[in-house]
């Protein structure tokens, strides 16, 4: 007797995913711990930067980054109080961000003015699954 293989339902897919995202995170979970010890066991000569390590048939690059912020507000005062304006362009990019709600507030003529320096393109959904039998 063949057995009729049909499409799962979309419940049963819910399910796939979120066991799936389960499993996925449990995984990141795990591999970071080891990247812990890892980073306990090494001694890193640098605070920022690539070194390479060896251990029997392995070899390991390790990317040291620091994150770096910007307070733009306070870098603007900082440079106009040192007389440095002219150097802000060259030492940094800057990287405008559209304010939705006011951009969408804002006066049609204005929004026309501007929107040809604005790309739109969808984005990858992002999924997030709640279970009524959990809750």
């Amino acid at each position: 007797m063949a057995m009729i293989e049909r499409e799962p339902t979309l419940e049963e897919l819910m399910q796939f995913w979120q066991e799936a995202k389960q499993s996925e995170k449990a995984w990141q979970d795990r591999r970071r711990l080891i990247e812990d010890e890892i980073a306990e066991q090494l001694t890193l000569t640098e605070l920022e930067g690539v070194q390479t390590v060896k251990a029997g048939a392995y070899v390991m690059k390790v990317t040291q980054r620091i994150n770096r912020t910007v307070n733009a507000d306070a870098l603007h005062e900082l440079a106009i109080e040192a007389g440095l304006e002219a150097q802000l362009r060259e030492l940094f990019r800057w990287k405008p961000e559209i304010n939705l709600r006011q951009w969408n507030n804002a006066d049609d003529s204005v929004r026309k003015a501007l929107e040809g320096a604005i790309t739109s393109k969808p984005g990858r959904p992002s999924f997030a699954l709640s279970n009524d039998k959990e809750q």
